[in-house]
């Protein structure tokens, strides 16, 4: 079985002094590709390095993360620098635009220049023909009303770590061609991500980490990597009552339909 980690943050700190062997544990457990999704300007050039280390593994994006806007004075010259690094890959190519959205958890003091800062690199995306992974929390609605504005421009990508209704699923899906991440979250004994995911077809389905970040049971409070995405296949598998190995081919096709190439694959 092989998978894909659509979302993964193998560049930053906590990684460093093991990136090797968190690559090596990833193929060994068929996770053989990665998408990096970017955050920042302190970021940038760490992902790109570890892109150019893998280059067979880790598919980089570029994007300014919304809690990169929060109380940020120079947010306006950073997100004019995702659009020159798009212009000119440092690393290759880019296989998206993210990671982007609206974040209000930490403050909503920021809300509009989120919004402006989403928007424009929404733009983006549809210039430069490339998906978006869209990140949201405490936001829903916000996000669901500048998607619509969206709706029939050819918009596409993932909502990484969907955590919404089924009715906020089924409208988003009508505003372009959506996919939607499934993580550590739906392994959590309290997570209402099951109840959502039952009413997903398995064709609008991606499995993602967002390691560090949200590591799946029975390794919650440890740092998240991607060769745990079996647990969270696993869990996706049982919720949806078909085998682990149809939850790798769909959402491996799933994802490589949206980010990657033939030449990619």
């Amino acid at each position: 079985m092989q998978f894909i980690d659509t979302h993964a943050h193998i560049y930053e700190h906590e990684f460093d002094a093991d990136r090797d062997a968190v690559v090596a544990r990833a193929v060994e457990a068929g996770v053989s590709r990665m998408l990096l999704p970017a955050i920042d300007g302190e970021s940038y050039e760490r992902m790109f390095a570890t892109s150019r280390a893998y280059p067979d593994r880790c598919f980089p994006m570029m994007g300014l993360h919304p809690t990169s806007v929060n109380d940020n004075p120079h947010w306006r010259e950073d997100l004019e620098a995702v659009g020159r690094y798009l212009a000119t890959p440092p690393a290759g190519r880019f296989y998206g635009v993210g990671e982007i959205g609206l974040d209000f958890y930490w403050s909503k003091d920021f809300a509009k220049e989120q919004c402006e800062a989403f928007e424009r690199q929404m733009e983006l995306s549809l210039e430069y023909g490339l998906p978006v992974a869209i990140h949201t929390r405490d936001a829903w609605p916000q996000m669901r009303e500048i998607m619509r504005g969206f709706k029939g421009r050819g918009v596409r990508g993932i909502f990484h770590a969907f955590s919404d209704t089924a009715e906020c699923y089924r409208e988003l899906r009508e505003c372009g061609d959506f996919l939607f991440g499934i993580g550590g979250t739906v392994t959590f004994r309290k997570s209402t991500v099951p109840d959502v995911l039952r009413e997903m077809a398995l064709a609008d389905i991606v499995v993602e980490t967002d390691c560090p970040y949200l590591t799946p049971v029975p390794h919650r409070g440890e740092r998240n990597e991607p060769s745990y995405i079996p647990l969270v296949a696993a869990r996706i598998a049982e919720i949806k009552g078909v085998s682990v190995g149809e939850i790798a081919a769909a959402t491996t096709q799933n994802a490589e339909r949206m980010f990657l190439t033939d030449k990619d694959i």
